[in-house]
């Protein structure tokens, strides 16, 4: 939806401030309390620091005054601790911190980024509260000022700031020190809450997040430390290139990998999201009500609330939107096997890179597209002469509304995915329901152009596909897939395709080429339903033909009951079709045909092909043919 590169560029930052929100929180708790809480004799006592500078792998961080109060730590204590060319590793000595609270009035971190760019970070009124062991029971900000130089200048915001059960240590590990990837999972803290975030670039990109929430994040440690595997994706991402080289290419995909296989929450709440692009190009506003994430277990998974985009005159809306049994294993799984510098990236390598999804469901979308003059101009041209709609005139042609602009709207959609095989599910279900639009966007299509001639101003479709792969039986099965229209009628057609190995996920052309050769048509089941578009069809023919539709239906029959049966090799399951359509078109209702092939095995493609007649296939079907 956001496919311009700086828009794309601004997000990862902005991604990377509001995601990743716990390290900046946790890396301002580390400047504000930097001291050992070891169980000394001293009594307890409020200690203040100046002019303290702390350089934390490529960040600075930077107060002119800290307070230690309720410590039983000394002045050399604390200095020992703030000492930039320690020895000791922070982990350790943050574990024996012990203070009733600490308090920095200001505090600075200074990052550089890509491209010689460097990003400020000013917090306001900083205080710690009950820190045991490295461990703050809550951390607060009044707020905090975010700037960024370079060649990408942007600035920002963050409101009021609370994280509780913030461990310093844990944080510290993760962010700096590095892992193999399969320690267990440190906790960094057990909730955030972050009000009014902002970040604008001079791009004319803004981003606003009314507020944010978390629980329960943490993960493992990682080569290079969390912090050296961001700076490597962003200056990874920035430059990749179809010619990359495949080391380069391997490296960076190992860092995706072990990014994604250590980052650990419980949930992510943001509210109040808005992304607004100015400048070059149309204005852009895209906002979000609310977005959820549940990051593990079977309930993992993504929920948007009141979404709405807007670009030059095209709008859309979308009250809810849900991904269910959301897993990244199959994700990381392949970026593994990219990792390697000899892996050849093909298409199949690359769809694997997929996450698990158990379903998709959307509610009330709708699309504003502005009005098309090609389609008035042919809706105009197929009203001319003849009648304005009236009530029971089943072809009349509504009034004109002059150019209005064309509404597409769904109103509910499901799709749900079966196991993946090479990156393609196994099983799928689509179901929408209420797909609705102006019948002009039609005009010009095969079979639908024709329904505006008959009558039809708004269709409202409904359309549901069913369908699994079988490894053991190697068969497709077309559970369901039907399409049905308000006052049309509906379409349903199930089967059986035999020969299906696993070369039909295969993604070079010979093995897939191969399926055609394989390939068996093993049952098909047709059901056609009446419920108004015959009626309009009839009467539309019989007045271009200056027939009445009775005597126009009578001819429909006798060319159905006995031109059908001879078409077909007027064999019996010639005649029984004939004799089917004949009944439904005298009374159109519901028209079921049912055919399955004699053979077991299905019908190949040697079947088809060398079939002289239709009624040399029908001798190998048996056919069922019938109306209600």
């Amino acid at each position: 939806m956001i496919p311009h590169r700086t828009v794309r560029a601004s997000l990862l930052r902005a991604a990377r401030l509001c995601f990743c929100a716990g390290l900046v929180l946790g890396g301002a708790g580390l400047a504000a309390v930097p001291a050992t809480a070891q169980e000394a004799a001293s009594a307890v006592q409020d200690v203040v620091l100046v002019d303290v500078a702390l350089p934390l792998g490529d960040t600075l961080f930077k107060a002119a005054r800290v307070t230690v109060s309720g410590t039983r730590l000394s002045r050399g204590d604390l200095t020992a601790i703030l000492a930039p060319d320690s020895a000791e590793p922070w982990a350790p000595r943050l574990a024996r911190l012990e203070a009733a609270s600490m308090s920095i009035p200001v505090l600075v971190s200074e990052h550089p980024g890509p491209g010689g760019s460097l990003q400020t970070v000013t917090y306001r009124e900083v205080t710690a509260r009950d820190v045991r062991a490295g461990r703050i029971a809550e951390l607060t900000m009044a707020g905090a000022g975010v700037a960024v130089s370079g060649a990408q200048k942007g600035s920002g915001t963050y409101g009021r700031i609370v994280a509780s059960d913030l461990d310093l240590a844990a944080l510290v590990r993760l962010s700096s020190e590095p892992g193999d990837g399969k320690g267990p999972v440190q906790r960094v803290y057990a909730a955030i809450r972050v009000a009014d975030v902002t970040y604008t670039e001079d791009s004319g990109v803004a981003i606003r997040i009314a507020g944010l929430e978390g629980r329960d994040f943490g993960g493992r440690q990682i080569p290079g430390g969390w912090n050296g595997a961001m700076a490597a994706l962003t200056r990874g991402l920035d430059a990749v290139d179809p010619e990359m080289k495949a080391d380069a290419r391997g490296r960076l995909a190992a860092t995706a990998a072990d990014l994604a296989d250590a980052v650990s929450f419980g949930s992510l709440e943001l509210h109040g999201l808005a992304i607004s692009r100015t400048g070059a190009g149309a204005p852009m506003l895209v906002e979000v009500g609310r977005l959820a994430h549940v990051g593990t277990g079977a309930e993992a998974g993504t929920t948007l609330e009141a979404i709405a985009f807007a670009q030059g005159g095209v709008k859309a809306r979308l009250a809810r939107a849900a991904l269910t049994g959301v897993s990244l294993s199959p994700t990381i799984a392949a970026l593994r096997r990219l990792a390697d510098p000899n892996a050849a990236v093909t298409d199949e390598a690359l769809r694997r890179l997929a996450p698990a999804i158990g379903g998709l469901t959307l509610q009330d979308f709708s699309v504003e597209l502005p009005a098309d003059p090609a389609a008035e101009a042919r809706q105009t041209s197929r009203s001319a002469g003849k009648p304005p709609a009236v009530a029971g005139d089943p072809l009349g042609v509504p009034a004109s509304q002059g150019a209005a602009p064309m509404r597409l709207v769904l109103r509910s959609g499901a799709l749900t995915f079966g196991p993946l095989r090479d990156g393609v599910p196994t099983a799928s279900r689509l179901d929408l329901s209420g797909v609705t639009f102006p019948a002009t966007i039609v005009a010009g299509v095969p079979v639908l152009g024709a329904l505006p001639d008959y009558g039809y101003a708004d269709l409202d479709f409904n359309l549901v596909i069913d369908s699994a792969w079988d490894e053991d039986k190697r068969e497709v099965a077309l559970r369901e897939m039907t399409l049905s229209g308000r006052d049309i009628g509906s379409l349903r057609l199930a089967g059986t395709i035999g020969g299906m190995g696993p070369e039909l996920f295969a993604s070079h052309i010979p093995a897939a080429s191969l399926l055609m050769l394989t390939a068996t048509a093993k049952a098909l089941d047709l059901t056609v339903q009446n419920t108004g578009l015959f009626e309009r069809f009839l009467a539309a023919q019989a007045k271009a033909l200056s027939l009445k539709p009775e005597e126009l239906r009578q001819e429909y029959v006798a060319a159905t009951q006995f031109g059908v049966p001879a078409m077909l090799g007027n064999s019996p399951a010639a005649r029984a079709i004939g004799s089917a359509l004949g009944q439904f078109v005298t009374k159109p209702g519901r028209l079921t045909l049912n055919a399955k092939a004699k053979n077991a095995a299905g019908l190949g493609f040697a079947d088809f092909g060398l079939a002289r007649t239709p009624g040399a296939v029908l001798d190998k079907l048996d056919v069922d043919a019938r109306v209600e």
